[in-house]
């Protein structure tokens, strides 16, 4: 798909500065949609949305197609009588790391408190819109929301530590236990369609503002996940329900073990017997809740690293081919069209490149790669042609923090020779060579746009706890700031353009 020429900034929605200490779809999102549109921005990219599995990743959740339910707003549902104002007074207020264990104790019960509300006292038009969405989506909720309230039961202990016909899904059992946590059930599926309202109004009123949403799709599953409990089939699991092989990277220049993921791989073969139902399910969901997907891993659609689960280390994994072309074919018959782009950085191979080209999927540029030795001039904003362009990812150091710290001597002076030395900081000097690129789409992480440190760093890859924590003071997003962003958007050809606004929900209002 080619994209129009357009600008953004990547920003989580746990990076807002919200109240109760993780960020949420409440006031500071509008107000970030708000800079934004004063900043002819015409993109706001998200990482994904799901609830929050092992390490609080975004990117290790709980299932395909949930929402998180820390970012539901308490504010919002006050708005619409699902909760009174007294109980937020006690939501701290300000825009530091987020402190997950205090979050999930003080936020959930609220929440819970809320969703009990809603259900003894909503109007008659809001429990007709619940019962729709419980309708319209009993074919992931169901199982999801059973997941979920069967896991808080077991203590947060992984699916396949359960009692045994609970754990292989018995009927009985499983029916039992549905009988039993019923009223907790009616909750979870409470607070998703309070998600899912909250979530369709921001979109909207980002539309209406003409910004579209970038999401993003990991191409894995969490192995405790409702999706993996509840198609066990679709899995690479042998006879105890144990993965039989699991996902992650070689060896190489950054790592002498490669990387061990410990996602279950997937029985691609079934998958391709019944048609990739579940895949088209999962990016039909993808498209109707964002309006352009990255693709992460997209490497792994090609081949993938299959380590033997015995393994502690992704030292004896081999290359597997994947579903290749086959898959999106069937996903652009059910779609319609790919509205993707492809996460294709480090090792890609030709074989890689040309099924991305044979797709049409715009491939990935990011700057901080690009100063290396000559292979890595592949990243720079003159070969970025059709492209999306980023100074850095979620997983890079912000451009500032490279810059001072992690950045080699010749990286520092093939960066000046490229950008030339910057008055307002070298992450100014990034962010024009992104903009002024020919890359389709330029977003830049809301970090370097504010030019922090490594402090304000959102994932280290090879770190085991601290990440997904920063947020970002509201007192940082300036009129000047905006007034400057803007002027680079309208001189670059950046202006967003108007799409329509094709979302109609009541938490708009």
């Amino acid at each position: 798909m080619s994209f129009p020429r357009a600008a953004g900034i990547l920003l989580h929605p746990t990076s807002l500065p919200s109240r109760g200490g993780v960020g949420d779809f409440g006031p500071a999102a509008y107000q970030f949609v708000d800079f934004l549109a004063s900043a002819r921005q015409g993109l706001w990219q998200v990482l994904p949305l799901g609830p929050l599995g092992y390490g609080n990743s975004p990117y290790s959740s709980t299932s395909a197609f949930a929402g998180n339910p820390l970012l539901i707003s308490l504010e919002r549902l006050a708005e619409h009588g699902w909760t009174g104002r007294d109980g937020l007074a006690g939501l701290a207020q300000g825009s530091g790391p987020v402190e997950y264990d205090q979050v999930f104790a003080q936020k959930m019960p609220l929440l819970f408190e809320a969703a009990r509300t809603f259900l003894r006292s909503a109007s008659s038009d809001a429990l007709r819109r619940f019962r729709a969405f419980r309708t319209e989506n009993d074919w992931w909720l169901d199982d999801f929301v059973l997941f979920d309230s069967l896991r808080a039961r077991q203590k947060l202990e992984s699916w396949n530590q359960w009692p045994r016909d609970l754990a292989r899904r018995e009927p009985v059992a499983i029916e039992k236990a549905r009988q039993e946590l019923a009223d907790d059930i009616q909750i979870r599926c409470a607070l998703q369609f309070a998600f899912y309202e909250q979530w369709r109004a921001l979109r909207q009123y980002c539309s209406e503002r003409a910004i579209r949403v970038v999401g993003d799709v990991a191409i894995f599953m969490n192995y405790d996940s409702a999706d993996v409990w509840t198609h066990r089939e679709l899995f690479r699991l042998d006879k105890n329900l144990e993965p039989e092989v699991v996902a992650g990277v070689p060896p190489d220049f950054f790592s002498k073990t490669g990387q061990r993921w410990g996602n279950p791989l997937y029985r691609w073969d079934v998958m391709k017997e019944r048609g990739y139902e579940w895949w088209i399910q999962r990016m039909r969901w993808a498209t109707q809740h964002c309006d352009y997907i990255r693709l992460d891993h997209f490497r792994g659609f090609d081949q993938f690293w299959e380590i033997p689960a015995t393994d502690d280390t992704a030292v004896n994994g081999r290359w597997v081919d994947g579903p290749r072309d086959d898959l999106f074919l069937k996903l652009r018959e059910a779609l319609g069209g790919l509205p993707f782009f492809a996460e294709d950085l480090g090792y890609i191979t030709p074989e890689v490149y040309a099924l991305r080209d044979r797709l049409q999927i715009p491939g990935m540029s990011v700057l901080q790669f690009g100063f290396g030795d000559e292979g890595a001039h592949i990243y720079l904003p003159h070969r970025a042609a059709g492209k999306v362009i980023y100074t850095g990812t979620h997983d890079n150091d912000t451009v500032t923090g490279w810059w001072r710290s992690g950045a080699a001597e010749h990286e520092r002076r093939n960066a000046e020779a490229y950008v030339g030395r910057c008055e307002d900081g070298i992450h100014w000097a990034f962010i024009r060579a992104a903009q002024t690129s020919p890359a389709t789409l330029s977003i830049i992480p809301l970090q370097d746009v504010l030019g922090l440190g490594s402090e304000a760093r959102m994932n280290t890859p090879s770190l085991h706890g601290g990440n997904w924590r920063w947020r970002f003071e509201q007192s940082r997003l300036t009129g000047e700031l905006a007034a400057k962003l803007a002027h680079l958007a309208e001189l670059t050809d950046r202006l967003p353009k108007s799409f329509g606004v094709t979302v109609d929900d009541n938490f708009a209002a």
